[in-house]
């Protein structure tokens, strides 16, 4: 057993507390004061004390066993030698003492613990927990094991690893295991071997011109020599395939591309061969601007239509696709500077489909246009979607008091197959639709597994809050039964007043088909109750939900991916009260705008019709209805602008505008004014990765050191989180925490004019070096191991052999020291206030009161009669006494209080006294 302290250096302080004790004494001798060496020594050991409880000091309490954690890489390089660690690991286990314990953890790109600290000698057999093995993150991994072994400890790490680090530096944690007294030791593994071809560079120009032939360079790095095919595609259309020759070292291969799309193109080149040990280094994009027309994405119900020859006609490109079409990427959208939504419905776009839109629009400017019809907006079912927050208009309207009473019903199967994202998604969809509805519409909510449960009693919406709660509340269940619910949907609907009565149900299962659904929507039509269906996932009865939206006269919805349930819940409510279509004649009224004051000049035609909606605050608003609802809204959002013209393209509802002469001028302008203003490669942007993450260096063509506001979105459409510094006139670091893949850049500058400048780019981070061959890296292992003491594993039961340094357990005793302190404080107190000989006396005198029980002796008594005034000779020994014990009482400070003594003891002391004074008489 030992001590030790945690901060030694605060013992100094025991120097000054000396001195201090010195001084006091040399003054207490000075004058002559009593006691102060036992004062002087209390307070010494009060500094002692007070002083090492601020060091911190621990006992060292000497352990038995030890404790060690097996560490093992399974990242991609050593991806075949699990056998060998787990073989290692089993062996040790077996072999160690009766008080050692060991862990398991697993690491590649981050850690896993396989198996906690335990002093069975069992051990795992297979690696069950599932990481990331496109790196190799040792740092991480060895930081981690440190807290698996108990504080001040010790112990030990063994690394199973081939020591290719391709991400953190382990050096970082050797003097945090140097302080912890753990040693490393390293049984190194095998890195993967075999024949391997990898993609190590794509160049071309970042800015090439439509039409342009521009070289195309393929750097392909391989072990071997063989033959391999190389593919390049361009936005994910191949356009070149060739079968080459590859040599042993690096390959260079030039290919030539005649530009056939303007925008952001996405060049991606691939390498395949016979018997390649990694294929996740096979593949390498490069993205370059292709300067064309503009280029216009109209989404449409049918792919034919005279639309998109009225924008060629002004110079536009365009593509026609229908909302099922739509691309699953964000560069599938970056081709386009505008995009163009006529009469499209949310329910048939996936919420990422609109998500990635949403991004495009705001991070890299690219412009949008929503027209209106019965499947636009809110009828559309648009609310609360990305793509209304995109827009200059809110799908939920004011002036609700002017619809007409509403009573819905929404029947959500809450069954075990539900569970997950299907049933969350389905109550969020509810909750939406509480959000649309007035105060005084009716609703009622039915979750049902095998029988009904009413959440929500059919009744006026009177507490919005605590609806929306009640739905979120519903959890899955049992089986499916559909028709005892949808009859108590009908019930409760049925005897309502209300002019609108409309039941939605939904559901993943199969329920029995014997009941008779045709009479219980049939007498539900003669209330006025209209019944819609929606189909989730594959299992649902398509056949009998179909029929049951037929027979009610609603709609039917066939599902496949569940995040567009909370678009159909709000078309589905918004359509049941059918008041968001005007369709009154009436000329719009035009607003003050001189950008489109000029078009409408000569004033304006007729229009039939819109959907109603509300301008968002920022909006600017050019036309506008009689009852001052936005037909034509415009607004910046983020890098891009979007449009809304809430009449529509066919002349249905726009009327004479369709037969107008300035029509065609009028459609170009809305989608002009949404296009992009990029400059030409004002900015040349540099990919540097590292071990710990990317760094774009981003070097400004002006040399200007204005800031810079960047965005970077992958290629699936999550935002990554950058930092950006100025680092030199004009030049500004990135600094990108991702892993590899591709990327797209959007940045944006003021200068001091106010004006904003946007540039759009895209980059690529390179797969890992975990992908390539690069054998075993003995010298970092070997570098840990001799640093910390440890040393390369020969045989497994060297895990448990005894460490170098003796491993502790810690008892910290501070609070210990600091009450032994206070109590020896509270004693100095003591005594300097009442005197250490009082304490004495006072103690003594209690005892021996108890035993006395002795009278006073005939002496005594006579003493302490009074005196006669007339007898002289007593006047003398009278007179004595006062100035005896004046005398007594004067040297009392200076002479310590004689002994106490007992009565016997001082009647005889006092005879002594009468005979010697007799005798001096005579």
């Amino acid at each position: 057993m030992g001590i030790e302290f945690k901060y030694p250096y605060l013992l100094l302080l025991l120097i000054p507390a000396a001195l201090l004790i010195f001084l006091y004494m040399r003054q207490a001798m000075k004058s002559s004061q009593r006691g102060f060496s036992l004062i002087a020594i209390i307070r010494s050991l009060v500094f002692v004390l007070l002083i090492g409880a601020l060091a911190i000091p621990q006992l060292l309490l000497p352990l038995k066993g030890e404790t060690v954690v097996f560490l093992t890489d399974r990242s991609a390089s050593v991806k075949d030698a699990d056998s060998i660690s787990l073989g290692w690991i089993e062996e040790a286990a077996a072999n160690k003492g009766a008080d050692d314990q060991h862990a398991v953890a697993a690491f590649g790109e981050d850690i896993v613990l396989e198996q906690n600290r335990s002093a069975d000698q069992s051990s795992i057999t297979q690696y069950n927990g599932k990481l990331n093995p496109a790196e190799t993150n040792l740092e991480d991994a060895l930081s981690f094991a440190s807290t698996m072994i108990p504080n001040q400890a010790g112990g030990r790490i063994v690394v199973f690893s081939d020591g290719n680090e391709t991400s953190g530096h382990s050096e970082n944690a050797i003097q945090l295991l140097k302080n912890r007294g753990i040693e490393i030791d390293y049984m190194p593994l095998p890195s993967v071997t075999g024949e391997d071809l990898a993609v190590s560079n794509v160049a071309l120009s970042p800015s090439i011109y439509l039409g342009e032939e521009v070289p195309i360079t393929v750097t392909i790095d391989s072990n071997t020599e063989k033959q391999a095919d190389i593919r390049l595609s361009v936005n994910n259309q191949e356009v070149i395939q060739e079968k080459v020759d590859v040599k042993e070292g690096t390959n260079l291969y030039s290919f030539r591309y005649q530009a056939a799309e303007g925008g952001m193109n996405v060049f991606k080149a691939e390498v395949a061969a016979a018997g390649d040990t990694f294929t996740e280094n096979n593949v390498m994009h490069a993205i370059s601007t292709v300067q064309a027309a503009p280029k216009l994405l109209i989404v449409q119900n049918e792919e034919t239509s005279q639309l998109p020859s009225v924008f060629e006609d002004a110079g536009l490109e365009t593509d026609v696709l229908t909302p099922e079409k739509l691309p699953t990427s964000l560069s599938g959208y970056l081709l386009y500077q505008s995009i163009l939504f006529n009469n499209v419905a949310a329910t048939s776009i996936t919420e990422q489909q609109m998500s990635l839109i949403e991004q495009a629009v705001r991070e890299f400017g690219v412009g949008f246009v929503m027209a209106g019809g019965d499947e636009s907006f809110g009828l559309g079912g648009y609310f609360k979607t990305p793509i209304e927050k995109l827009l200059p208009v809110d799908m939920d309207i004011k002036g609700k008091k002017e619809m007409p009473s509403l009573g819905l019903m929404i029947v959500l199967d809450r069954s075990g197959s539900m569970s997950g994202n299907k049933l969350e998604l389905a109550k969020e969809a509810a909750a939406r639709s509480v959000e649309l509805l007035r105060d005084e519409d009716t609703l009622g909510f039915i979750a049902f597994d095998d029988r009904p449960w009413e959440i929500v009693e059919t009744g006026p919406l009177k507490d919005k809050e605590d609806t929306v709660d009640k739905i979120r509340s519903v959890t899955p269940g049992g089986g499916t039964e559909i028709y005892s619910s949808l009859e108590i949907a009908y019930e409760e609907l049925e005897e309502l007043k209300l002019q609108r009565k409309h039941i939605i149900l939904l559901t993943d299962g199969q329920s029995a088909t014997n009941n008779d659904y045709e009479s219980l929507i049939e007498e539900g039509k003669e209330g006025n109750i209209t019944l819609s269906t929606v189909a989730l996932g594959g299992d649902a009865d398509r056949a009998l939900l179909e029929e049951l939206a037929s027979l009610g006269t609603g709609r039917f919805y066939d599902v496949a991916d569940s995040s567009v349930i909370p678009s159909i819940l709000s078309r589905e409510t918004v359509m049941a009260t059918r008041t968001y279509i005007e369709d009154q004649p009436f000329y719009p009224a035009i607003g003050p705008y001189p950008d489109w004051q000029g078009l409408f000049n000569d004033g304006v035609p007729q229009m039939n019709a819109y959907i109603a909606t509300t301008a968002k605050d920022r909006a600017m608003v050019p036309l506008l209805s009689e009852k001052e609802d936005p037909v034509l809204a415009q607004w910046r959002y983020g890098m891009g602008q979007s449009i809304a013209f809430t009449s529509d393209l066919t002349g249905k509802w726009s009327g004479d505008w369709a037969r107008w002469g300035k029509w065609p001028q009028f459609l170009n302008e809305m989608v002009t004014k949404t296009l992009p203003q990029f400059e030409s490669e004002p900015f040349n942007i540099t990919v540097n990765k590292t071990a710990e993450n990317t760094v774009l260096t981003v070097e400004s063509q002006s040399k200007q050191s204005l800031p810079i506001e960047a965005s970077i979105i992958s290629e699936d459409g999550d935002e990554v989180d950058v930092s950006t510094n100025i680092v030199a006139p004009g030049e500004y670091e990135i600094v990108v925490p991702e892993s590899s893949g591709m990327y797209f850049l959007s940045i944006a500058q003021t200068d001091e004019t106010g004006q904003q400048h946007a540039f759009q780019t895209g980059f690529t981070i390179p797969y890992s070096d975990e992908y390539l061959i690069q054998g075993t890296n003995e010298d970092v292992l070997k570098k840990l191991a001799e640093e910390t003491g440890g040393k390369k594993l020969e045989q497994p039961e060297e895990a448990f052999r005894p460490l170098t340094k003796a491993a502790y357990d810690t008892q910290p005793i501070s609070k210990m020291l600091l009450l032994a302190a206070f109590l020896l404080f509270f004693s100095e107190i003591a005594i300097r206030r009442f005197g250490l000989h009082y304490l004495l006396l006072k103690k003594w005198s209690n005892r021996t009161k108890k035993k006395e029980n002795v009278q006073p002796s005939a002496i005594q008594q006579k003493r302490e009669q009074p005196k006669k005034t007339g007898d002289k000779k007593e006047v003398k020994p009278a007179a004595e006494a006062p100035a005896k014990a004046q005398t007594e009482k004067s040297n009392e400070k200076l002479k310590p209080k004689p002994k106490t003594l007992t009565p016997d003891e001082r009647a005889e002391n006092m005879n002594r006294l009468l005979d010697a004074k007799n005798r001096k008489k005579r």
